[in-house]
């Protein structure tokens, strides 16, 4: 009996080990590209910054997270952002953002959609305002790749998606 406690306790921790060396937000400022992604993996997106490199880890389309690995230009990791959140995403400027900075910033969209009154395409992200809030925020990218509009809306629940009228 005890040895098989012991073997549960044993097994638990290191599950709870593997899926701390690939959490983002806990790798130290310092740590080599290399190291980076071995414990993270291959990132989603690699973007080449005017004062080093970001490597891009994102949990979209069903996540709710972007982490940005801002690495410096010796390869070192400089700084972490998980950058799908109020804070963030109000900082995008509109008439002067574009599809790049969008990209750069927050790695590919959830959703890419065309609605009837707006000639481009509308990138939507899935985030969690405080309190784990689902929220979703639409940017609006017209066909030159300039941010026009930048909309947020709740994220439907499913009760809400099945009780429609």
């Amino acid at each position: 009996m005890m040895r098989c406690a012991l073997k549960l306790v044993t097994t638990a921790l290191a599950l709870v080990l593997t899926a701390c060396s690939s959490v983002p937000e806990t790798v130290a400022l310092g740590t080599s590209r290399a190291d980076i992604e071995q414990r993270l993996g291959t990132p989603t997106a690699v973007h080449t910054l005017p004062d080093g490199t970001r490597l891009q880890y994102s949990r979209q389309p069903s996540g709710q997270q972007v982490f940005n690995l801002d690495l410096d230009t010796q390869g070192r990791l400089a700084r972490v952002d998980q950058v799908l959140d109020v804070e963030w995403l109000q900082r995008i400027e509109v008439d002067r953002w574009t599809q790049e900075d969008v990209l750069r910033q927050f790695g590919r969209p959830a959703v890419v959609e065309r609605v009837a009154r707006f000639d481009g395409g509308v990138w939507t992200y899935r985030y969690l305002e405080p309190f784990s809030l689902a929220r979703l925020v639409h940017i609006h990218i017209d066909t030159r790749g300039v941010v026009r509009k930048v909309v947020y809306t709740d994220e439907p629940l499913l009760d809400d998606i099945g009780n429609r009228f």
